[in-house]
């Protein structure tokens, strides 16, 4: 046998397995348990205690190199808080694309719940140069920074914004970040204005966050692609009529993402004891035929 043959793969194989791991759990998802840490428990249980007469404010702090990850929390948080009846005030921080994001996070989630009025319900105040000087301003007043939503209504206009006009009126921030933004609305608006704080990041970025978690400054945290499948885990366990969105062929979520991932990483490491294993054959023979040549 040619074992240098066995070591000589085709990388196009490679390549292949991977895209198809990936792909064909989105298309028809696989369905691996998805097990909760108390992080993203607390998180959830904040908005599950909250109702109609309360409003969330949801900062877009992310842009489209992490929308992967990002993207299913703040879809996650909207249908929470909409299917909840809770009123929904959101922004954009980050400077490359956050406005984006924001713009088609509720373009897709809104139309599924066709009894929303905008301006009432929900209000998109748009995006908002200056990070910490802006959250400091808006508890003071929303109003000061935002003197009109994306569109351009006054928010004397707006129904909602008569009632939201600076953090005392908000029950909970939710920061959905890629860089340092989302540390500034636990260090910054917790400490100074005492608003409950939670914050989605992106996997990489998630151990930093948890000296906030420890400190209190954060009650919950969506930790990358399986902190947001927790999240949505358990929203479809405590709303099963939401089941068939996340369920929906060729729709991604995080679960689906998280079903892909498991898969990769079991043909990754696949891949790695096969080339261990070929490596000891190799060894082998080669102290076999050293011990003959003797």
């Amino acid at each position: 046998m040619n074992l240098e043959r066995l070591v000589q793969v085709d990388r196009r194989i490679v390549y292949l397995l991977i895209a198809l791991g990936t792909l064909i759990p989105i298309l028809k998802p696989i369905g691996f348990a998805v097990s909760t840490t108390p992080p993203v428990e607390n998180f959830f249980a904040k908005v599950e205690s909250l109702g109609g007469d309360d409003a969330v404010l949801v900062s877009f702090d992310y842009g489209p190199t992490t929308a992967p990850e990002c993207d299913p929390m703040a879809e996650a948080v909207l249908r929470h808080c909409f299917t909840r009846g809770i009123k929904v005030v959101v922004v954009a921080l980050f400077p490359l694309g956050g406005v984006t994001m924001a713009g088609e996070a509720l373009e897709k989630i809104v139309p599924q719940y066709p009894d929303l009025v905008e301006g009432e319900d929900y209000v998109f105040l748009g995006y908002k140069d200056g990070a910490q000087a802006t959250m400091k301003q808006m508890g003071v007043a929303f109003s000061g920074v935002f003197p009109s939503d994306q569109e351009g209504t006054p928010l004397d206009e707006l129904p909602l914004m008569t009632q939201v006009l600076n953090y005392a009126n908000i029950a909970l921030v939710v920061s959905i970040a890629t860089n340092v933004i989302g540390e500034w609305w636990a260090n910054l608006v917790n400490a100074q204005f005492g608003t409950p704080v939670a914050v989605g990041c992106t996997a990489v970025s998630a151990p930093k966050y948890y000296a906030f978690l420890d400190s209190g400054q954060m009650l919950g945290l969506l930790g990358g692609l399986k902190g947001a499948s927790e999240y949505e885990q358990l929203l479809i366990d405590r709303y099963p009529a939401l089941e068939p969105i996340y369920s929906k062929a060729g729709e991604y979520n995080a679960m689906k993402g998280m079903d892909a991932q498991t898969v990769d990483h079991a043909i990754i490491m696949l891949f790695i004891l096969y080339g261990n294993g070929v490596y000891f054959l190799i060894r082998r023979r080669e102290k076999r035929e050293a011990r003959l040549e003797q």
